[in-house]
This record gives structure tokens, C-alpha cells and sequence, in this order.
């Protein structure tokens, strides 16, 4: 599985990388959580401007066999969707770091990035 070095996880299974401006992240689920999901049907967000607190649940992922729902990792407001997932959710499975990212979000804090896990810990923790 891939863990890459550039990015935060959280112990529900997101991500979060920030974006070159410092302000801006975007978000989607591990590797290691698309792989124990299986092929994903639909996902469903909350709406562009929303604003969520960190560990709010800001949509859900439909596989398969099963529904799962997805916890922001900080706090911010979610300013874009990544539209292509409405028709290909699959590119989660495909591609989790990169085509299937979920929302793109405005950081409230940047303090409680701090509260997030990097590569290894995040790999330590699934092995």
C-alpha cells in the first residue's frame, strides 16, 4: 500500500494535503481505506461553503457491500467538490491521492494539522 510522505492522515482514514498557497488543502480517503471499502459506487458531500468543525463528518462513501461515512480531518470550509467523482467514483479506487480526491477545503487552523499522523505513523498504525 501507498503511504505518501507529502501528506496527513488521520486514524479514521483521510487525508489531507496542504495546497502550495498554505490556505488550502484537499481531502479523500487513504489507500488502505478504499482497499478494505472495495469498489466504490457513489459519494455523496456536503455542500460547497459549508463549514465543519475537525472529525465532522463531511459526506459518505457508498461501495459495494457497504456505506461509510467521511470525518474531516481539521476544521476549514469546504470551497470546492471534485465534480469528476459524480460520474467516475471509481477513480477513489483507482487513484486515491490523486484523481480521487474529495473536497477541497479553506483551513480554519493550521495549529490542528498538528493533531493529524504523517506516513509512518499512519503505516504503523494499519499494518
Amino acid at each position: 500500500m501507498d503511504f505518501p510522505d507529502d501528506l496527513y492522515y488521520t486514524d479514521d482514514h483521510e487525508w489531507l494535503r496542504v495546497e502550495e498557497d498554505g490556505s488550502t488543502a484537499l481531502v479523500g480517503i487513504t489507500d488502505f481505506a478504499q482497499r478494505e471499502l472495495g469498489d466504490i459506487v457513489f459519494v455523496e458531500l456536503e455542500p460547497v461553503d459549508s463549514e465543519m468543525a475537525q472529525d465532522d463528518v463531511f459526506g459518505t462513501v457508498e461501495a459495494v457491500k457497504t456505506v461509510s461515512e467521511l470525518y474531516m480531518p481539521v476544521g476549514g470550509t469546504i470551497v470546492a467538490h471534485n465534480e469528476a467523482l459524480e460520474a467516475s467514483p471509481e477513480q477513489v479506487n483507482d487513484d486515491p491521492y490523486g484523481e480521487g480526491w474529495m473536497v477541497r477545503i479553506e483551513l480554519d487552523d493550521p495549529d490542528e494539522l498538528d493533531d493529524l499522523m504523517d506516513a509512518e505513523a499512519y503505516a504503523e498504525m494499519v499494518a
